[in-house]
């Protein structure tokens, strides 16, 4: 497991005086690394700040292994839950001053209560999943074979992959990679996938990138740009161009898995 990635929406952080506000937060942990969260002060610094009053300076953290990751609950008084959003309603309790609790699912949302009659969250991307051969295969533990990209064909981002590839497995000749409002509006008709906004799909893309088909940033970017440095467009361009690349070289996509895609409109439908 190389790591996993943390991301906190934008305006759930604040400052010190717990007001919302503040830019997205994205986190990349290794084994052995740690993350705090909480509502944080300058006396308890904290990497995911959560702005709501009911939330504790220091709530918790987040702790890598070699092959998963743990939660520890540091509030006295506050359950925490752990979903998975791709699942069927599964979801794990966090009881108070629980320490390490080993998180099973690939994409998680860490969820607390807050007095606003809603929710504070964080998602966490824990990637690298691995699987081996097929029983039967023979052979000792250390002899077999893991796969090279290992990825679940029911997650949401197989979905967006597959969405980036339908042009080649359709065989239409594309001048270019689909968009990501172009994907948007493709899965708009998915029983999951159609809530997907823009954001999303970035984000999908940047963890199959750089995650799941670990391709190197000098990989996925242009040679060259504006004034010969790549900009922050040519760069998510070329990740994008890189990931159908080789989901495509190897087979990671193939026909089939445009079974998974909702019906195309008809050109007269989109038309109209």
């Amino acid at each position: 497991m190389s790591g996993i990635v943390v991301q906190l929406p934008q305006g759930s952080g604040g400052g010190a005086d717990g007001e919302p506000g503040g830019a997205a937060v994205t986190l990349r942990l290794g084994p052995g690394e740690v993350a705090r969260f909480g509502r944080g002060s300058s006396r308890t610094p904290v990497e995911l700040r959560l702005a709501d009053e009911a939330v504790s300076r220091l709530a918790g953290e987040i702790r890598v292994t070699d092959d998963h990751w743990q939660l520890t609950n540091h509030s006295t008084t506050q359950t925490y839950l752990v979903e998975n959003p791709e699942g069927a309603g599964e979801y794990l309790r966090v009881s108070p001053r629980r320490a390490g609790a080993p998180i099973p699912f690939e994409f998680s949302r860490v969820v607390l209560p807050t007095r606003r009659g809603t929710t504070v969250s964080f998602q966490v991307f824990a990637p690298d999943h691995v699987y081996l051969d097929p029983p039967g295969a023979g052979g000792s533990w250390a002899s077999r074979t893991v796969t090279a990209y290992s990825l679940d064909e029911t997650a949401t981002y197989f979905l967006v992959l597959v969405a980036l590839c339908e042009p080649w497995l359709r065989d239409q000749s594309p001048v270019a990679v689909p968009t990501t409002p172009q994907i948007v509006e493709r899965l708009r008709g998915h029983a999951t996938g159609g809530r997907l906004t823009a954001r999303a799909v970035s984000s999908h893309i940047d963890y199959l990138a750089d995650e799941k088909l670990r391709i190197g940033v000098a990989a996925a970017a242009p040679e060259t740009g504006a004034g010969g440095v790549p900009g922050p467009g040519d760069r998510r361009n070329g990740k994008r161009d890189a990931v159908v690349a080789l989901a495509l070289k190897f087979a990671v996509v193939r026909e089939e898995h445009l079974a998974l895609l909702p019906p195309r409109a008809e050109a007269g439908a989109r038309g109209r």
